[in-house]
C-alpha cells in the first residue's frame, strides 16, 4: 500500500528556555518525547524546526534601551534622521526609544501609505480621493493629521504609530514627516540611520550617492557587544524585538552551529538523518490587512545543507489536464508516477511545472513553522515537520 499521508507539521512542546541552558539538548528530547509520547515514528529528512527567539534565549542575547543609547552616541553627533522604520510597538518603538534618550535631534522618516512590511499610516483611497501623491508629496505631522484626524489607528492593532512613536520623544526631540523618497532626510540633516529591513542595502547606496555623511543601518548597530549587552555581527538590531519595556532581544548569533550540531547529535540518538533550520517570522502576506510579515532581515538565520535550493515539481494540475487528460484511474496514477521518476533535475521554465511555487525551501518552511508554532501561548517552539520531501510516486 502506498504512503496515505503527505506533509505533516507538529507543534512541539518544550520546557521553558532560560539563559544558559543547553538548547541542543533541549531541543532533542522534546521532539523525542513527543514522538514516544503520541506514538509516531521519526524517519529520514524529516525537519526540526526552532523558533529563534528559542535561541536567542538561551544565548541570552539582549541588549538595553541603555546600550543602545550608547550605540547611537558613538555613531552619531547632535542629530540623526532616521529613514522607514517598520510600524510596531514589538519591534521599533523599543529601539527609539534608546535612540530618543541620548538627546540627540531625531528627523523620523516614514512610508505611507504603508511601511516595507505592510502596516497602513493612512487609508489608500481616501489618499487617492484627497489627490496625495505618494511619489512626490512630502507630509509634515501637520499634514497628516490636518487631512487624515487624530487618532489614526491600525485597523488590527488599534494602534496610532505617529502618535506612538511621537510620544517616545525627550524634551520634543522628535519631528515626523512622511515620505518615500529617502534623499529627503537630508534637507534636514547629512547624519542618517536607515532603518528599513529588506530595501536597507538599496536605501544605504541612494543616501551614500545623493551625500549623506555619517550613514548607518539597523544592521550597524550592535554588531558588538556593548559593556554587557548582546549582539549580532551580522544583523545588529535588525530582527530584534521586544523583550521588556526597556530591553530589546536581538536576533540569534551562530545559528549555522546550533542547526549542525542538533543535526549530528540526533542522529548518534537515533540514526535518522534529520534536517534542521531556526525559523523567524514566516514570508507571507495576510489578505485583509495587506501586511507581509517578514519583519525578520531573513526567514531563517540558520539550516542544514539539505535545505538549500527550491522546490523541483511537477505542477500535477497541469499533467492531468494536458497530455494525461484521456486516463483515469490505476492508469492515471500510474502515468503520473512515472512522470514524477522521470523529471529533469531542474524544471526551471519547463511547462510541466508552471504554477509551482519558485520560492527557496527555507522560505516555504519557515512559513509553515511560524502558522504551527504561532506567536503566542501555544508553548510549541519547536516543530516537527515529516514528509516533506515525499511526492505522489513516493511509497
Amino acid at each position: 500500500m502506498g504512503r496515505a499521508v503527505g506533509t505533516t507539521a507538529r507543534g512541539i512542546r518544550a520546557p521553558i528556555v532560560k539563559q544558559g541552558d543547553d538548547l541542543i539538548e533541549i531541543v532533542i528530547d522534546s521532539v523525542l518525547n513527543a514522538a514516544k509520547s503520541e506514538n509516531f515514528n521519526l524517519r529520514d529528512r524529516d525537519i526540526i524546526g526552532i523558533t529563534e527567539s528559542l535561541v536567542a534565549r538561551a544565548q541570552g542575547n539582549y541588549a538595553t534601551i541603555d546600550h543602545i543609547t550608547k550605540e547611537i552616541n558613538n555613531k552619531f553627533d547632535k542629530e540623526v534622521g532616521i529613514v522607514f522604520p517598520i510600524l510596531s510597538r514589538n519591534r521599533f518603538a523599543v529601539v527609539l526609544k534608546g535612540i530618543a534618550l541620548s538627546g540627540k535631534k531625531i528627523y523620523l522618516f516614514l512610508k505611507y501609505p504603508s511601511d516595507e512590511v505592510g502596516n497602513h499610516l493612512m487609508d489608500i483611497d481616501k489618499m487617492n480621493q484627497i489627490g496625495i501623491n505618494p511619489y512626490t508629496d512630502v507630509l509634515t505631522e501637520k499634514d497628516y493629521r490636518k487631512l487624515f484626524g487624530e487618532n489614526v489607528c491600525h485597523p488590527f492593532t488599534g494602534m496610532d504609530y505617529v502618535q506612538i512613536y511621537k510620544d517616545l520623544a525627550v524634551d520634543d526631540n522628535i519631528e515626523i514627516y512622511l515620505s518615500n523618497n529617502p534623499k529627503t532626510v537630508l534637507n534636514y540633516t547629512k547624519d542618517v540611520l536607515v532603518a528599513n529591513v529588506h530595501d536597507r542595502k538599496r536605501t544605504k547606496e541612494i543616501l551614500k550617492k545623493a551625500g549623506a555623511n555619517r550613514l548607518y543601518g539597523l544592521d550597524d548597530l550592535l554588531n558588538e557587544p556593548i559593556d554587557d549587552s548582546g549582539y549580532n555581527p551580522e544583523y545588529g538590531l535588525l530582527g530584534s524585538n521586544l523583550a521588556t519595556e526597556t530591553k530589546v532581544k536581538l536576533f540569534p548569533r551562530n545559528s549555522k552551529y546550533y542547526v549542525d550540531e542538533i543535526q549530528k547529535r540526533f542522529k548518534e540518538k537515533t540514526g535518522k538523518n534529520v534536517e534542521v533550520m531556526i525559523y523567524g517570522d514566516g514570508a507571507f502576506k495576510d489578505p485583509v490587512g495587506k501586511i507581509w510579515e517578514l519583519a525578520d532581515p531573513t526567514v531563517s538565520p540558520g539550516y542544514t545543507s539539505g535545505l538549500k535550493g527550491t522546490p523541483n515539481e511537477i505542477k500535477l494540475k497541469y499533467l492531468v489536464d494536458t497530455e494525461l487528460n484521456n486516463l483515469t484511474g490505476e492508469e492515471a496514477a500510474k502515468a503520473v508516477k512515472e512522470k514524477i521518476d522521470k523529471k529533469d533535475i531542474d524544471l526551471v521554465g519547463h511547462e510541466e511545472s508552471m504554477g509551482t511555487t519558485p520560492r527557496k525551501i527555507t522560505d516555504l518552511l519557515g512559513s509553515l513553522c511560524d502558522l504551527t508554532s504561532g506567536s503566542g501561548d501555544k508553548g510549541t517552539p519547536i516543530v516537527l515537520i515529516q514528509g516533506y520531501f515525499d511526492n505522489y510516486a513516493t511509497e
